[in-house]
């Protein structure tokens, strides 16, 4: 007897860079696609030797490489939603861009990794005015922290009026939709801000969960939108949802020790069954 293949799995592809210390990057955003019920798939776009205390080395993928890493699991497996993360170079953000193009891959969450947390910039002038030109458009979603928003619009933000001015800008600059994370900002109330074009801002609010153990926050949280995307949700409740998720999975890692720096989050604090579409 055959059995009839009528269903598929929420398919959701990462476009990141590896994390050796399995707290960030792809390492994290797998997780969190598993933990959500989906299933996780890769495309690879540079290793880092890192840790909880640091990253010791970068080698980027060729962008021939990445550009097949895209075409083998699209062709194949199917995407029903897309995270890209770290694009180091301007040559591995046009290949994605063209990749977005070529298979018009829906539901794109990026989060724009410019900056390190030492302050230090990851990334070339070049590589930012391509990101800019290229996904922007493409993107359902960007998620830029308080650093990167300010990289991104010239300036220094350091309040919520600060923020809404950054993500207008973005507006301006081609974004469809900005999720400005204001975790940097003093205080013990956390804001976020989602903003759409035409639409009213939307502040998100919470608590500041005091831990260390913050590494890889930014690929959760992106990851976490994605999923919920293909599980079929619209942004302002799939933003919401992921926020929700990414908040209670620090709580769950705020008192564990992994390793001597900034811990990871616990991803899997109560995993979900994979779902079926």
């Amino acid at each position: 007897m055959t059995i009839e293949l009528i269903h598929h799995y929420p398919r959701v592809l990462s476009i990141a860079g590896s994390d050796s210390g399995g707290g960030a990057g792809i390492q994290a955003d797998l997780k969190t696609f598993a933990a959500l019920g989906c299933f996780g798939m890769t495309a690879i776009t540079a290793l880092t030797a890192q840790n909880t205390c640091g990253v010791r080395a970068i080698h980027g993928v060729p962008p021939e490489m990445l550009r097949d890493q895209i075409d083998a699991v699209v062709e194949d497996i199917g995407v029903d939603a897309v995270k890209i993360g770290m694009l180091h170079s301007p040559e591995i953000v046009r290949t994605v861009a063209q990749a977005l193009a070529r298979h018009n891959l829906p539901h794109v969450v990026f989060d724009p990794v410019m900056v390190a947390t030492s302050g230090a910039k990851l990334i070339t002038d070049e590589a930012i005015a391509v990101l800019v030109a290229e996904l922007f458009p493409r993107a359902a979603v960007i998620t830029p922290n308080l650093d990167e928003a300010g990289l991104l619009v010239g300036r220094t933000l350091s309040s919520q009026q600060d923020m809404l001015s950054a993500a207008q800008t973005l507006l301006g600059q081609g974004a469809r939709a900005v999720l400005l994370k204001g975790g940097h900002l003093a205080g013990d109330d956390v804001a976020d801000l989602l903003l759409m074009p035409n639409a009213e801002p939307i502040w998100l609010h919470g608590p500041r969960i005091h831990t260390a153990n913050t590494h890889g926050t930014g690929c959760t949280l992106s990851s976490a939108i994605a999923a919920h995307l293909a599980l079929g949700q619209g942004l302002v409740d799939a933003v919401r949802a992921a926020r929700t998720y990414i908040r209670q999975a620090l709580q769950a890692g705020a008192t564990v020790k992994t390793g001597h720096g900034s811990g990871p989050l616990n991803h899997s604090f109560a995993p979900l069954p994979m779902r079926l579409l």
